[in-house]
């Protein structure tokens, strides 16, 4: 029978070149050699921690209960900024309490959450600048371990992490439901806070039967089903894998939008 190995997943700003990714793997494994390590991406834009927070939220459930979630993007790292482990959904989440864990946390809905400081799980020296290695890494390793979170560190409550400030969509007086942009993809889609059950039900309510979507000075009409109702080269409104709102170009970019 095939052994179900714990799961730790690292999402990061590091980007491959050099050896930061490799290195927190070679502790992780130092520490406990019988876990599946997945990439989520290397490739958040460097510092971008709204980015990371919309790529772990879109990620997440689709692993295993169980999986532990290493989140390092960590533009203070080495400052006074915390370092939380949160449960939600049977997920564990390892990140800088800097605002990355906002959508996870975003129903006020957790089973848990606590500071990391127990330095017995750390590597020492701990480094200024690579808390990746020294922290984050090792500290996943044992909690695949077996380590219950909380001897990581004290508990803390939900109101006591840093929050992103995300504005959600408002409707005007004009029956418009008006979004913003969070990001935008490595294909050039502009990703904004309209998910599609907030959609659907704004359309419900105000009985909309021609929709058109405003950006800027160009307006779309209706909101497609896949980039191929639209020529090539031309603006298409759908909803994306993340379930929000995008506006693409098909075969393009949207940024010249």
């Amino acid at each position: 029978m095939k052994e179900n190995l714990p799961i730790i997943t690292l999402l990061t700003d590091f980007g491959l070149e050099d050896e930061y990714v490799g290195v927190m793997k070679g502790v992780i494994l130092s520490i406990n050699n019988r876990v599946h390590l997945v990439d989520i991406t290397h490739s958040v834009g460097r510092h971008d921690v709204m980015q990371a927070a919309l790529v772990i939220n879109a990620s997440f459930r689709y692993f295993p209960k169980g999986s532990i979630h290493i989140v390092v993007v960590d533009p203070g790292v080495g400052g006074k900024r915390k370092v939380i482990c949160l449960k939600k959904e049977g997920h564990f989440f390892l990140a800088p309490d800097n605002g990355v864990l906002s959508l996870i946390v975003g129903d006020g809905k957790v089973d848990g959450i606590c500071q990391v400081t127990n330095q017995a799980y750390f590597l020492t020296p701990v480094s200024g600048t690579f808390h990746g290695r020294d922290i984050f890494a090792p500290v996943a390793a044992h909690l695949s371990s077996g380590v219950d979170m909380f001897r990581l560190g004290e508990k803390t409550g939900i109101s006591d992490i840093v929050r992103l400030d995300i504005h959600a969509p408002s409707i005007s007086s004009d029956d418009e439901l008006i979004g913003e942009i969070l990001s935008i993809d490595r294909f050039g889609n502009l990703v904004t806070n309209i998910d599609f059950k907030l959609f659907e039900t704004f359309i419900k309510e105000t009985k909309l039967k021609d929709i058109t979507v405003n950006l800027g000075k160009f307006k779309i009409k209706g909101v497609s089903g896949s980039y191929e109702a639209v020529k090539i080269g031309s603006p298409v409104a759908l909803f994306g894998s993340r379930n929000s709102l995008e506006i693409s170009v098909n075969q393009g970019d949207a940024r010249i939008y």
